[in-house]
């Protein structure tokens, strides 16, 4: 597959200068062997980056592009996908973990099955910390409990997109790190083909990482969002229902031992059908905003 000019990699670096001092002038003589194009996102560092940036600022094939403030890891993304020219897309991180030669695995196996996306899956590797893989575990469990997710490792930072489709869905991303799950989950919901492709992983050797609780609880809310979005039932009818059983639960004892309905179970009853209500307008605004691009 060398030689075609269809591909851009774009990198997302946030205070990441010492790891791109070693990165660079890899992808840089990889993607000249296969005449692919590079995107680095300054997210706003405070550090060196900038400064490492500007000796590759004379190439033609190397695109910078400069956020005033950390915007985030979503918004970086973002930004390089709206600029990115080539058929197809791939992500990788700017913390040096990612092997170059995965990125043609992923490429090959685009091109192979015609897929949209293709998601380096980091399935059965132990390099992240346990409370990091019991967090990504519990995000996957979530998102597959609410949703038809065939993928494992849905939160991967290296994916290969049909980059016209990325770019038709951005607007519906977070500029989080929730940016990864949510991308995935949109593709797979809108029926695109989605595969993954074992990759492997190296340890971070300079700075740490950001991700933290806070990051995690974000992504869960993110993937209620996205939920509600695309299938806003399958969160209100559960509750509906649940409210629903405990109300009879409660009510029918009391209507058998003669003592009437009370104020309760009308309560209950009440807002079981609210909440059912309540998702039939959500599926209806979410077709508004669906539609809305």
């Amino acid at each position: 597959m060398a030689g075609e000019k269809n591909l851009t990699i774009i990198i997302p670096a946030y205070n990441e200068a010492d790891n791109l001092e070693h990165l660079l002038p890899e992808v840089v003589d990889y993607c000249r062997k296969n005449s692919w194009k590079i995107i680095v996102v300054d997210d706003g560092s405070k550090d060196k980056t900038p400064d490492i940036l500007k000796r590759y600022d004379s190439s033609d094939d190397f695109s910078i592009i400069h956020h005033k403030l950390n915007k985030g890891y979503g918004a970086a993304i973002k930004s390089g996908l709206s600029a990115c020219e080539t058929a197809f897309a791939i992500t990788i991180d700017g913390d040096g973990q990612h092997y170059l030669e995965d990125i043609e695995k992923l490429y090959n196996k685009m091109i192979t099955s015609d897929a949209d996306m293709v998601v380096g899956s980091r399935k059965g590797l132990k390099n992240a910390s346990l409370i990091r893989r019991m967090g990504k575990s519990m995000i996957r469990n979530l998102a597959r409990l609410l949703m038809s997710v065939p993928i494992h490792d849905i939160n991967s930072g290296m994916k290969l997109y049909r980059t016209d489709l990325a770019k038709k869905y951005l607007y519906l991303t977070p500029d989080t790190m929730a940016y990864s799950d949510i991308i995935t989950l949109i593709f797979l919901n809108n029926r695109h083909l989605v595969l993954e492709e074992p990759i492997k992983i190296k340890s971070r050797s300079i700075g740490k990482s950001t991700i933290n609780i806070q990051t995690a609880f974000q992504t869960v809310m993110e993937i209620i969002n996205i939920v509600i979005l695309f299938n806003p039932m399958k969160i209100f009818l559960p509750i509906s229902i649940l409210t629903l059983v405990l109300t009879l639960a409660w009510g029918i004892p009391l209507i058998i031992k003669d003592r009437g309905v009370s104020t309760g179970t009308l309560l209950g009853i009440i807002s079981s059908l609210i909440f059912f209500f309540l998702g039939l307008i959500a599926e209806q605004l979410s077709l508004i905003r669906r539609n809305q691009k």
